[in-house]
């Protein structure tokens, strides 16, 4: 080693040392008080008043079936079995039935109507008809992917190449978090028993070309919550907030040397890190919940369910989290689908209704934006000829809902074909949809940008597309 870094080193050894005594007692006062509410988004104010201040996103991934769950096609039942029109399909793209003999499949099981409006829903979805006319629901979207990971690439960036910032990115860069001591953009997984389901990649939920602080933070549902938050043994929280202070000074000064942003998300991301110590294993300690709301959701605390996400979902949101967003795993049934549907419906059905009923009872519900959507839908063609059949991708036509925020109650807007092969009333695009949950959060689409090499990208990309005003009360 050289004389010169020699001297280098011995005197960042001093500055920690110092930092570790004088600086770092100061700055860990300082870490414990303030709070990160004081660094807002981008956008302050935001474009028009917003309806909403959150989202919580319900995402079903596999692609649920629409046609048993949401899309009532009685022409469909009566052609069962019977060779699919190539009127529909001629020239379409299709998954793995390319080539295929087409068959129809009619709905395996019974439509009942619910609520005010007679909103027509599967009889696997009871809890959510009990609340449908809190609900705003559209059989006609549609989106451009037609297999897994592009699609949810698609459903959540807008584009289905990898490196595009995703939608909770994309809100916490504009607004930023109300959350002092959480993350702004968190997500929960969750996954259905019994099945080996299609992966879930953590690109689903990066930023992208954003600043990485923007990026969604996982957090497990059983077992540490974050893994490595904890402090070694033997470590206080004070020393513990001395080295965070001295690493930080470094950082600063190296920020004012450089002007690299990274360097100020990482001085966020060790603060963010030292207070989600604390306050991350209270977030997860449901034991103060009143034993009604539990029982509500149908869930036993910790137990890792798609129904403790929702707990948690609503106690992130009373906490400030701007974005969150569910994975509930395994509705992909190319077979099986007679047999595994029910299983996947009954372990969200309940628990969405109580998503709802709660943020109600605590007066949430008109400020909090909640989205139930797949990647895409599935075939009215059948899969399979021998033994349980299923359903393959489909990108033509799909149902989502969506709740609270000002949107319309009680009301069901587009229609596909009477076979349920494609949208063909009021049809709706992924685009149209961020550009609507924009929309209700203040944000103008067309107007929230960000410079990414030459050009305004945006998350509703440069394809044509609308706000959805006709769902908005």
């Amino acid at each position: 080693m050289s004389p010169e870094a020699r001297t280098a080193l011995l005197r960042r050894r001093a500055f920690l040392k110092g930092a570790g005594r004088g600086l770092g007692a100061a700055a860990l006062a300082s870490l414990l008080t303030r709070g990160l509410a004081a660094a807002p988004g981008t956008l302050s104010p935001t474009h028009h008043p917003a309806r909403a201040k959150r989202v919580i996103w319900l995402t079903m991934a596999g692609g649920p079936s629409q046609l048993e769950l949401f899309d009532h096609k009685p022409k469909l039942a009566e052609m069962h079995d019977q060779g699919m029109p190539e009127s529909f399909t001629k020239g379409q793209q299709l998954a793995q039935l390319q080539g295929q003999k087409l068959l129809c499949q009619g709905p395996q099981f019974k439509f009942t109507r619910y609520g005010r409006a007679g909103m027509e829903m599967s009889e696997l979805l009871p809890h959510i008809g009990s609340v449908c006319d809190d609900i705003c629901l559209v059989r006609s979207m549609t989106t451009d992917a037609i297999n897994h990971d592009p699609a949810h690439m698609f459903m959540n960036t807008g584009s289905q190449i990898a490196g595009r910032p995703s939608m909770g990115s994309w809100v916490t860069y504009g607004l930023g978090t109300e959350a002092e001591d959480l993350p702004g953009f968190v997500v929960l997984t969750s996954t259905g028993k019994g099945r080996s389901p299609q992966p879930i990649a953590a690109r689903q939920w990066s930023s992208g070309f954003l600043p990485s602080r923007h990026q969604g933070v996982q957090l497990r549902s059983s077992g540490d919550p974050v893994l490595y938050l904890g402090s070694p043994a033997g470590v206080s929280r004070e020393a513990q907030g001395a080295d965070v202070a001295a690493v930080n000074a470094l950082n600063r000064r190296r920020a004012g040397e450089v002007d690299d942003p990274e360097i100020a998300t990482r001085i966020a991301q060790y603060e963010m890190a030292f207070r989600m110590q604390a306050s991350v294993p209270d977030l997860m300690d449901v034991r103060g919940e009143d034993p009604r709301t539990l029982e509500l959701y149908g869930c036993q605390p910790g137990d890792g369910s798609f129904a403790s996400n929702c707990v948690l979902a609503r106690r992130l949101a009373q906490r400030g989290v701007r974005f969150i967003q569910l994975y509930h795993r395994d509705w992909d049934h190319h077979s099986l689908l007679k047999e595994e549907l029910p299983l996947r419906a009954k372990e969200v059905d309940r628990a969405c209704m109580a998503l709802i009923t709660d943020l109600k009872r605590l007066g949430m519900f008109e400020d909090t934006l909640i989205v139930w959507t797949g990647e895409f839908g599935r075939t009215p063609m059948k899969q399979g000829n021998k033994g349980p059949v299923g359903r393959d991708h489909h990108n033509k036509a799909m149902s989502v809902w969506m709740a609270g925020a000002g949107l319309r109650r009680g009301f069901q807007t587009g229609a596909t074909d009477e076979l349920g092969y494609a949208a063909v009333d009021n049809v709706c695009t992924v685009h149209d949809l961020h550009a609507t949950m924009l929309h209700l959060l203040g944000v103008d689409h067309e107007r929230f940008t960000f410079k990414f090499q030459g050009l305004d990208a945006k998350l509703t990309g440069v394809e044509p597309s609308r706000v959805l005003k006709e769902l908005i009360a």
